[in-house]
Protein backbone atom coordinates (compact mmCIF):
# COMPACT_ATOMS: atom_id res chain seq x y z
CA UNK A 1 0.00 0.00 0.00
CA UNK A 2 1.53 3.44 -1.01
CA UNK A 3 0.97 6.66 0.41
CA UNK A 4 0.31 8.49 -2.61
CA UNK A 5 -2.78 6.19 -3.73
CA UNK A 6 -3.78 6.53 -0.29
CA UNK A 7 -3.57 10.70 -0.89
CA UNK A 8 -5.29 10.62 -3.71
CA UNK A 9 -8.44 8.34 -2.37
CA UNK A 10 -8.97 11.15 0.34
CA UNK A 11 -8.58 14.15 -2.67
CA UNK A 12 -11.12 12.61 -4.42
CA UNK A 13 -12.97 12.23 -0.93
CA UNK A 14 -12.87 15.72 -0.33
CA UNK A 15 -13.44 16.91 -3.49
CA UNK A 16 -16.49 14.36 -4.30
CA UNK A 17 -15.56 14.34 -7.59
CA UNK A 18 -12.50 12.79 -9.36
CA UNK A 19 -12.77 15.76 -11.84
CA UNK A 20 -12.15 18.39 -9.22
CA UNK A 21 -9.82 16.35 -7.17
CA UNK A 22 -7.42 16.09 -10.76
CA UNK A 23 -7.76 20.28 -10.42
CA UNK A 24 -6.47 20.32 -7.44
CA UNK A 25 -4.10 17.40 -7.35
CA UNK A 26 -2.39 18.31 -10.52
CA UNK A 27 -2.85 14.61 -11.77
CA UNK A 28 -5.05 13.45 -14.54
CA UNK A 29 -8.45 11.98 -13.96
CA UNK A 30 -7.31 8.03 -14.92
CA UNK A 31 -4.49 8.70 -12.60
CA UNK A 32 -6.61 9.16 -9.24
CA UNK A 33 -8.89 6.18 -10.77
CA UNK A 34 -6.21 3.77 -11.04
CA UNK A 35 -4.99 4.94 -7.36
CA UNK A 36 -8.24 4.09 -6.42
CA UNK A 37 -8.50 1.06 -8.04
CA UNK A 38 -5.41 -0.31 -6.96
CA UNK A 39 -5.99 0.85 -3.14
CA UNK A 40 -9.26 -1.54 -3.82
CA UNK A 41 -7.43 -4.70 -5.19
CA UNK A 42 -5.12 -4.34 -1.87
CA UNK A 43 -7.32 -3.87 0.58
CA UNK A 44 -10.09 -6.72 -0.93
CA UNK A 45 -13.29 -4.01 -0.63
CA UNK A 46 -14.90 -1.31 -2.39
CA UNK A 47 -14.59 1.93 -1.46
CA UNK A 48 -16.75 4.20 -4.12
CA UNK A 49 -20.08 3.49 -5.13
CA UNK A 50 -19.85 3.26 -8.82
CA UNK A 51 -23.61 2.61 -9.31
CA UNK A 52 -24.72 5.88 -8.17
CA UNK A 53 -25.17 9.14 -10.19
CA UNK A 54 -22.71 10.80 -8.09
CA UNK A 55 -19.78 9.88 -6.08
CA UNK A 56 -19.96 8.40 -2.18
CA UNK A 57 -18.46 6.20 -0.29
CA UNK A 58 -19.54 2.69 0.77
CA UNK A 59 -18.52 1.87 4.65
CA UNK A 60 -15.86 0.57 3.78
CA UNK A 61 -14.61 3.58 2.28
CA UNK A 62 -15.88 5.86 4.87
CA UNK A 63 -12.91 3.82 7.40
CA UNK A 64 -10.51 4.40 4.78
CA UNK A 65 -10.86 7.82 4.47
CA UNK A 66 -10.73 8.24 8.19
CA UNK A 67 -7.90 6.37 8.93
CA UNK A 68 -6.26 7.06 5.61
CA UNK A 69 -6.31 11.04 7.18
CA UNK A 70 -4.95 10.39 10.67
CA UNK A 71 -2.02 8.15 8.57
CA UNK A 72 -1.38 11.05 6.68
CA UNK A 73 -1.28 13.32 9.40
CA UNK A 74 0.98 11.70 11.33
CA UNK A 75 3.65 11.35 8.61
CA UNK A 76 3.16 15.25 8.30
CA UNK A 77 3.80 15.79 11.94
CA UNK A 78 7.34 13.21 12.24
CA UNK A 79 8.62 15.28 9.05
CA UNK A 80 7.43 18.77 11.12
CA UNK A 81 9.61 17.00 14.06
CA UNK A 82 12.43 15.89 12.33
CA UNK A 83 12.38 19.16 11.22
CA UNK A 84 12.67 20.81 14.60
CA UNK A 85 15.16 18.61 15.39
CA UNK A 86 17.31 20.12 13.02
CA UNK A 87 16.70 23.17 13.86
CA UNK A 88 15.33 24.41 10.61
CA UNK A 89 12.15 26.77 10.65
CA UNK A 90 10.66 25.82 7.43
CA UNK A 91 7.32 24.54 6.26
CA UNK A 92 4.25 26.11 5.74
CA UNK A 93 1.32 27.77 7.40
CA UNK A 94 -2.23 27.33 6.34
CA UNK A 95 -4.07 29.65 7.64
CA UNK A 96 -7.52 30.84 7.49
CA UNK A 97 -9.47 34.23 7.59
CA UNK A 98 -13.03 36.08 6.59
CA UNK A 99 -11.95 38.63 4.01
CA UNK A 100 -12.74 41.45 6.09
CA UNK A 101 -10.51 40.14 8.37
CA UNK A 102 -7.73 39.04 5.78
CA UNK A 103 -8.10 43.04 4.09
CA UNK A 104 -7.42 44.51 7.90
CA UNK A 105 -4.82 42.25 9.28
CA UNK A 106 -3.27 39.85 6.84
CA UNK A 107 -0.54 41.81 5.01
CA UNK A 108 0.68 43.28 8.45
CA UNK A 109 1.18 39.69 9.88
CA UNK A 110 2.81 38.33 6.34
CA UNK A 111 5.09 41.50 6.69
CA UNK A 112 6.02 40.87 10.10
CA UNK A 113 5.83 36.80 10.39
CA UNK A 114 8.42 36.76 7.09
CA UNK A 115 11.19 39.32 8.48
CA UNK A 116 11.80 36.75 11.29
CA UNK A 117 10.91 33.28 9.42
CA UNK A 118 11.81 33.87 5.70
CA UNK A 119 11.50 29.78 4.85
CA UNK A 120 7.95 29.34 6.36
CA UNK A 121 5.32 29.56 3.43
CA UNK A 122 2.11 31.48 4.56
CA UNK A 123 -0.82 30.63 2.84
CA UNK A 124 -3.77 32.86 2.76
CA UNK A 125 -7.15 31.00 2.89
CA UNK A 126 -10.38 33.61 2.67
CA UNK A 127 -13.67 32.39 3.34
CA UNK A 128 -16.56 32.97 5.89
CA UNK A 129 -16.09 32.76 9.84
CA UNK A 130 -18.11 29.45 9.89
CA UNK A 131 -16.18 27.94 6.88
CA UNK A 132 -12.35 28.50 8.90
CA UNK A 133 -14.39 26.91 11.62
CA UNK A 134 -14.91 23.74 10.06
CA UNK A 135 -11.87 23.93 8.15
CA UNK A 136 -9.63 23.75 11.51
CA UNK A 137 -11.76 21.40 13.21
CA UNK A 138 -11.35 18.91 10.64
CA UNK A 139 -6.93 19.96 10.69
CA UNK A 140 -7.81 21.63 6.65
CA UNK A 141 -6.32 24.45 7.62
CA UNK A 142 -3.73 24.94 10.97
CA UNK A 143 -5.00 28.41 12.03
CA UNK A 144 -7.74 30.93 11.89
CA UNK A 145 -8.80 34.41 13.07
CA UNK A 146 -11.96 34.18 13.17
CA UNK A 147 -15.44 36.18 14.79
CA UNK A 148 -15.72 35.17 18.48
CA UNK A 149 -17.32 32.90 20.22
CA UNK A 150 -16.82 29.47 19.11
CA UNK A 151 -16.80 26.01 20.57
CA UNK A 152 -14.18 25.71 23.33
CA UNK A 153 -14.57 22.12 23.70
CA UNK A 154 -13.01 21.60 20.22
CA UNK A 155 -10.55 24.84 19.88
CA UNK A 156 -7.90 26.67 21.52
CA UNK A 157 -8.89 30.36 21.27
CA UNK A 158 -6.59 33.49 21.69
CA UNK A 159 -8.14 36.59 21.86
CA UNK A 160 -7.07 39.03 18.98
CA UNK A 161 -8.72 42.41 18.79
CA UNK A 162 -12.10 43.92 19.78
CA UNK A 163 -13.60 46.87 17.57
CA UNK A 164 -16.28 48.84 17.68
CA UNK A 165 -19.34 48.68 15.21
CA UNK A 166 -20.64 51.63 13.35
CA UNK A 167 -23.10 52.46 10.58
CA UNK A 168 -21.94 53.32 6.98
CA UNK A 169 -24.45 55.47 5.18
CA UNK A 170 -24.35 57.93 2.42
CA UNK A 171 -23.52 61.15 3.95
CA UNK A 172 -26.74 62.28 2.13
CA UNK A 173 -29.22 60.25 4.15
CA UNK A 174 -31.39 62.30 7.28
CA UNK A 175 -29.72 59.79 9.97
CA UNK A 176 -25.90 60.86 8.85
CA UNK A 177 -26.56 64.26 10.29
CA UNK A 178 -27.02 62.55 13.78
CA UNK A 179 -23.92 62.43 16.18
CA UNK A 180 -25.51 59.14 17.23
CA UNK A 181 -28.04 55.94 16.15
CA UNK A 182 -29.67 53.43 18.30
CA UNK A 183 -30.26 50.11 15.54
CA UNK A 184 -33.91 50.64 16.59
CA UNK A 185 -33.88 53.31 14.50
CA UNK A 186 -32.65 51.40 11.38
CA UNK A 187 -36.15 49.39 11.42
CA UNK A 188 -37.24 50.69 7.70
CA UNK A 189 -33.81 51.00 6.29
CA UNK A 190 -32.43 48.46 3.80
CA UNK A 191 -29.74 46.38 5.17
CA UNK A 192 -26.65 45.66 2.90
CA UNK A 193 -25.25 42.45 4.68
CA UNK A 194 -22.19 39.62 4.40
CA UNK A 195 -23.47 36.25 2.66
CA UNK A 196 -24.93 33.96 5.40
CA UNK A 197 -21.86 31.42 5.61
CA UNK A 198 -20.17 34.95 7.27
CA UNK A 199 -21.15 35.14 11.09
CA UNK A 200 -21.42 38.80 10.80
CA UNK A 201 -24.93 38.11 8.83
CA UNK A 202 -26.34 35.98 11.58
CA UNK A 203 -24.73 38.62 14.33
CA UNK A 204 -26.60 41.51 12.81
CA UNK A 205 -29.74 39.76 11.93
CA UNK A 206 -29.79 38.90 15.46
CA UNK A 207 -28.93 42.44 16.68
CA UNK A 208 -31.82 44.01 14.94
CA UNK A 209 -34.40 41.68 16.14
CA UNK A 210 -33.14 42.07 20.15
CA UNK A 211 -33.76 45.87 18.76
CA UNK A 212 -37.54 44.70 18.30
CA UNK A 213 -37.80 44.40 14.60
CA UNK A 214 -36.59 41.88 11.65
CA UNK A 215 -34.33 43.38 8.99
CA UNK A 216 -35.04 44.48 5.48
CA UNK A 217 -31.98 43.24 3.71
CA UNK A 218 -32.16 44.03 0.04
CA UNK A 219 -28.50 42.94 -1.02
CA UNK A 220 -26.20 39.96 0.15
CA UNK A 221 -22.30 40.30 -0.55
CA UNK A 222 -19.20 38.37 0.64
CA UNK A 223 -16.73 41.25 -0.39
CA UNK A 224 -16.88 43.97 2.05
CA UNK A 225 -15.73 46.79 -0.69
CA UNK A 226 -18.62 45.75 -2.88
CA UNK A 227 -21.05 46.01 0.20
CA UNK A 228 -19.56 50.16 0.82
CA UNK A 229 -20.03 50.31 -2.97
CA UNK A 230 -23.53 49.47 -2.61
CA UNK A 231 -23.84 51.75 0.43
CA UNK A 232 -22.06 54.56 -1.80
CA UNK A 233 -24.96 54.30 -4.32
CA UNK A 234 -27.66 55.15 -2.29
CA UNK A 235 -29.22 51.01 -1.98
CA UNK A 236 -29.09 50.84 1.69
CA UNK A 237 -27.41 50.75 5.06
CA UNK A 238 -24.64 48.61 6.95
CA UNK A 239 -23.38 48.27 10.25
CA UNK A 240 -19.28 47.39 9.84
CA UNK A 241 -15.99 47.97 12.43
CA UNK A 242 -14.96 50.87 12.51
CA UNK A 243 -11.50 50.65 11.19
CA UNK A 244 -12.63 49.63 7.92
CA UNK A 245 -13.58 53.08 7.02
CA UNK A 246 -9.92 54.08 7.32
CA UNK A 247 -9.40 51.00 4.32
CA UNK A 248 -12.23 52.61 2.02
CA UNK A 249 -11.99 55.65 0.21
CA UNK A 250 -15.86 56.83 -1.01
CA UNK A 251 -16.15 60.47 -0.40
CA UNK A 252 -20.63 59.64 -0.39
CA UNK A 253 -19.85 57.27 2.91
CA UNK A 254 -19.76 58.18 6.43
CA UNK A 255 -20.09 56.72 9.45
CA UNK A 256 -22.68 57.33 12.52
CA UNK A 257 -21.52 55.88 16.02
CA UNK A 258 -24.41 53.95 17.90
CA UNK A 259 -25.84 54.44 20.74
CA UNK A 260 -25.30 52.07 24.02
CA UNK A 261 -24.70 49.58 24.18
CA UNK A 262 -21.99 49.17 21.99
CA UNK A 263 -21.50 46.53 19.31
CA UNK A 264 -18.71 45.14 19.55
CA UNK A 265 -16.28 42.88 16.97
CA UNK A 266 -14.84 40.22 19.34
CA UNK A 267 -12.02 38.08 17.56
CA UNK A 268 -9.89 35.26 18.59
CA UNK A 269 -7.14 33.28 16.95
CA UNK A 270 -7.77 29.75 16.81
CA UNK A 271 -6.23 25.80 16.56
CA UNK A 272 -7.67 22.64 17.27
CA UNK A 273 -7.25 20.79 20.26
CA UNK A 274 -4.84 17.75 19.71
CA UNK A 275 -3.51 18.94 16.61
CA UNK A 276 0.35 19.03 17.01
CA UNK A 277 1.59 22.62 16.15
CA UNK A 278 4.11 22.69 14.10
CA UNK A 279 7.72 24.85 14.90
CA UNK A 280 6.65 27.68 12.61
CA UNK A 281 2.63 27.60 13.41
CA UNK A 282 4.26 27.82 17.39
CA UNK A 283 6.28 31.16 16.18
CA UNK A 284 3.58 32.43 14.68
CA UNK A 285 1.01 32.33 17.46
CA UNK A 286 3.48 33.76 19.82
CA UNK A 287 3.88 36.59 17.06
CA UNK A 288 0.09 37.77 16.87
CA UNK A 289 -0.03 37.57 21.09
CA UNK A 290 2.74 39.34 21.48
CA UNK A 291 2.39 41.75 18.71
CA UNK A 292 -1.32 43.22 18.79
CA UNK A 293 -1.82 44.88 15.50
Amino acid sequence: MEFRDIQSFIDVANHNSFTKAAEYSYLSQPSLSKAVKKLEAELHVELIERSTRHLRLTDAGQIVYQQGKKLIETLEEMKMLLDELSNLATGEIKMGVPPLIGTLFFPSIARMFHQNYPNVKLELIELGAKVIEQLVEEGEIDIGIVVLPVDESVFHIHPFITEEFVLFIHRDHPIAQKQTVSVHELKDEPFILFSKNFKLHDYIINTCKNAGFTPIVSYESSQWDLILELVSSKLGITLMPKMIFHKQNSPNITIVPLKDPPLLWRLGIITRKGRYHSFALKKLLEMLKENPL
